[in-house]
């Protein structure tokens, strides 16, 4: 095991939070408005890592922005009745601010809708930035959320773990030069070629928790 990190960044949906069956009615509700067939929520999962701005051009085109908004004002409708967390995730955050590391999370979650998912499991005190979709120049997979992170915190990205659950969250790490590390049970879908990826590899929070009081 690497040295003991100063910053953790962690991935939202289905990293910290359980999302998915908010995100598949949200994008059946689009589908079906823009003439498009909807995905069944397997293939929601397979399919669903970018942010909206990078994601929803190649889905409708020129109705794009018609298409987000329309997802956005479903899942808003819905989100918070059925924000959950991650079993284990809140004694994960709350045991790693008490062990003095510096937290935040990079999402590709839309920045103002994951603060106030944020706010709501009471998890806001905890971390130092909320960094969503839209809240620097460009989304993961690019580096630059990473960057906006740690922005003002003195700490590089080497000394980082980024923590998520796709490949798309080991690419960001890798290209900020972060510390790749995969949080994902091992039959989530995408988690073997995102094994290949990370430096580090944990089933579940528990044993992350685990592992950072060791270091």
């Amino acid at each position: 095991m690497n040295a003991r990190p100063r910053a953790l960044l962690f991935d939202w949906d289905n990293t910290l939070v359980d999302s998915w069956g908010v995100i598949h009615e949200a994008l059946v509700v689009t589908f079906e408005a823009m003439g498009k067939e909807p995905w069944t929520l397997e293939t929601t999962k397979e399919r669903v890592r970018h942010s909206l701005r990078d994601a929803f051009p190649k889905l409708f085109g020129a109705r794009w922005k018609e298409a987000s908004r329309l997802y956005l004002d479903t899942f808003t409708a819905i989100h918070l009745d059925r924000l959950r967390a991650i079993p284990g995730a809140d004694g994960l955050i709350v045991g790693a601010a008490e062990a003095g590391f510096y937290l935040a999370v990079v999402s590709n979650k839309t920045g103002h809708i994951l603060r106030r998912e944020a706010e709501h499991l009471d998890w806001t005190r905890h971390f130092r930035r909320l960094i969503g979709a839209g809240d620097a120049s460009a989304d993961k997979p690019d580096p630059a959320p990473v960057h906006c992170a740690l922005e003002g915190s003195g700490i590089a990205p080497g000394a980082a773990w980024m923590i998520g659950d796709t490949v798309l969250d080991m690419e960001c790490a890798l290209g900020a030069g972060a510390v790749p590390v995969l949080l994902a049970p091992p039959d989530a879908t995408g988690t073997d070629q995102a094994k290949t990826m990370a430096q580090f590899y944990f089933s579940d929070c528990a044993s992350l928790l685990r592992e950072l009081r060791g270091l």
